[in-house]
């Protein structure tokens, strides 16, 4: 007994499978027979094992039972080789002249799993975007305009190449058929109609012959000034001003595309300006503040960086490398830095309102000038005007020859001023607020010449352009996020982008009719724009924060970005003027030693 007890087992787990995919086995009637005898008797004697034995019940054969079992068995492995009427078999595949999809043998949930979550279409956020303006996204733009410019010169052109001169194009005056789709150009040649309904024949004099020389001849236009000739010759025509001899004719041409096209393609292409996505100099600013409202980098025209780190003031000569301390304000907190346009002197401004002006090259303070109550977070100098916005929401101009505190003072933003920029050209100021107005002063005015209310946003970065005069470009905080052009001759807006983030800075470059933005929330880049088409030419990345402040190399070749992260990155964004000199007195051979930071 105690032998059958594991075949009893081993009896329930093959047939249970094919129990649980609705497929019944078949056993022959012999076999079935025995099986059915062995499977009474052995119930019976187990039940007799139990203590529940009927009377005259048999015992159960031992080698019937083994041996049914082993046909099921064997009938089974051989049913699970060639499984007959099973849902698994593939249906056979029968092939068309017709493409049906065959998705037999794959599994199509597996695969639908398999696939990438920023492909997927339940996370369509996490999608990777389009780098536009990205070098290889540059090829295919030219490479599309190409292959349009090229298509439409090859579907839309109202030519056929001719043997003939086009002076011996066919008479004009000829009568051509109502049904003829043929353009009307002079150097087309005129074939037969042949749009005309079945119904009508044609006369026999319609009826075209074969030439009896060249088939690629055709008749002068002087044989169809009677109307009554063929519409194809019947003879070789002879031509008093003999064939087409110009080499670049379409006749003669062993391309597929016409010789338009041909020069079109061959003509030399501006390959795209490549950019450096990697900083090649990182300098660490600890306590850099992370706070938008700042200007706490300024590039001077002697080739010294300015950088305002927490209640210092450091210069790092990039001709040298070497980093000086300029000053310490102990008990206040440096909130911008400002160097003059032409010289050593930079301007502080001060957590407490106070506005210093200070000797670069001696590191000697030259004068402490008040008037504001609140942090000063912009500065702008204009030759001997100094201009300082503060959250206090005035602007104060400053005259630093005069032992005056301020000049004029203008009264107009709402709320902190975080953005203040000359125009020495043109004689104009632009200020950036937080009650996201951008304001146009008028030399030293004392009302706004004009007020812009279109941003939503902060206005912090604001720029000049130094290649069209009265032109202005501004930037709007979170909520805004878009450039703007404005005209401040006539005051309006030009043109705008959306840029998809936070504009923090703004900067005009100084070798070619581009601008460089820095951005914040929410990809931290750095975006290099072509103007006025305002197509990116180069997309930079690295910092972990904000890029809160942007400043530019006297050469214009280079711009440094901060950041929370406590970095500064120096970016090789455009290339070097083609004329000498940089627009300053005497700075273009000095700067000519130095122009790479090393």
């Amino acid at each position: 007994m105690g032998e059958n007890q594991p075949e009893s087992h081993q009896s329930s787990s093959i047939v249970a499978p094919f129990m649980e995919s609705s497929t019944t086995v078949d056993v022959p009637a012999c076999q079935e027979d025995n099986t059915a005898s062995s499977a009474t008797r052995k119930r019976s004697h187990l039940v007799g094992a139990n203590g529940h034995d009927r009377e005259g019940s048999e015992p159960v054969d031992a080698g019937a039972l083994s041996r049914a079992l082993q046909g099921v068995e064997r009938e089974t492995q051989r049913r699970e080789r060639t499984p007959v009427g099973s849902p698994s078999r593939k249906r056979q595949r029968i092939y068309g002249d017709r493409f049906i999809p065959n998705r037999d043998g794959r599994d199509l949930q597996a695969s639908f799993s398999l696939i990438p979550d920023n492909n997927s279409p339940a996370n369509p956020r996490t999608k990777k975007r389009t780098p536009h303006g990205e070098l290889h996204f540059q090829r295919n733009e030219e490479a599309n305009r190409t292959f349009s410019n090229l298509l439409q010169s090859e579907l839309f052109s109202n030519t056929v190449p001719q043997p003939t001169p086009p002076n011996l194009s066919p008479d004009p005056t000829f009568p051509s058929s109502s049904h003829s789709t043929t353009i009307n150009d002079p150097s087309r040649a005129r074939t037969p109609p042949g749009g005309r309904p079945s119904s009508v024949l044609a006369p026999a004099s319609l009826t075209p012959s074969t030439p009896h020389k060249n088939i690629f001849t055709y008749m002068s236009p002087q044989h169809h000034r009677n109307g009554s000739a063929h519409l194809t010759p019947s003879r070789t025509p002879q031509s008093r001003h003999g064939p087409n001899m110009n080499p670049h004719s379409d006749l003669y041409s062993v391309s597929p595309i016409n010789y338009d096209s041909q020069r079109l393609l061959l003509s030399p292409k501006k390959a795209p300006r490549a950019v450096s996505k990697v900083p090649f100099k990182v300098l660490d600013a600890p306590d850099l503040a992370d706070d938008f409202y700042l200007n706490l980098v300024d590039w001077g025209s002697s080739n010294i960086l300015g950088v305002g780190l927490g209640s210092c003031v450091f210069m790092w000569n990039s001709a040298t490398g070497r980093v000086t301390k300029l000053c310490d304000l102990q008990d206040d907190i440096v909130t911008s830095v400002s160097w003059i346009q032409r010289g050593s002197h930079v301007s502080i401004g001060t957590n407490k309102g106070l506005v210093q002006i200070w000797d670069a090259e001696r590191c000697r303070r030259l004068r402490t000038m008040t008037g504001h109550s609140a942090r000063v977070g912009a500065l702008a100098w204009n030759d001997h005007i100094l201009s300082s916005g503060s959250r206090d929401r005035l602007i104060f101009h400053r005259d630093v020859r005069q032992p005056e505190q301020w000049l004029r003072k203008l009264p107009g933003h709402k709320q902190e001023v975080c953005g203040l920029r000359w125009n020495g050209e043109d004689g104009q100021l632009a200020s950036g607020g937080n009650d996201n107005k951008l304001m146009v002063w008028d030399k030293l005015s004392g009302t706004p010449l004009y007020k812009f209310s279109d941003h939503t946003a902060a206005v912090k970065a604001i720029a000049w352009s130094p290649h069209q005069h009265h032109l202005l470009a501004s930037g709007g905080g979170t909520a805004d996020r878009r450039i703007k052009f404005w005209n401040t001759q006539t005051g309006t807006c030009t043109s705008e982008i959306d840029t998809g983030s936070q504009v923090c800075n703004l900067a005009w470059s100084k070798n070619s009719n581009e601008l460089v933005s820095t951005h914040g929330f929410s990809q931290n880049q750095i975006v290099v724009w072509k103007y006025p088409s305002m197509t990116q030419v180069a997309s930079l990345t690295g910092h972990t924060y904000r890029v809160l402040y942007l400043a530019m190399s006297p050469d214009g070749q280079t711009v440094v970005t901060g950041a929370g992260d406590e970095t500064l990155r120096f970016w090789k964004c455009f290339n070097k003027r083609q004329r000498d000199g940089i627009g300053g007195e005497g700075l273009g051979s000095r700067m000519e030693l130095s122009s790479v930071i090393r």
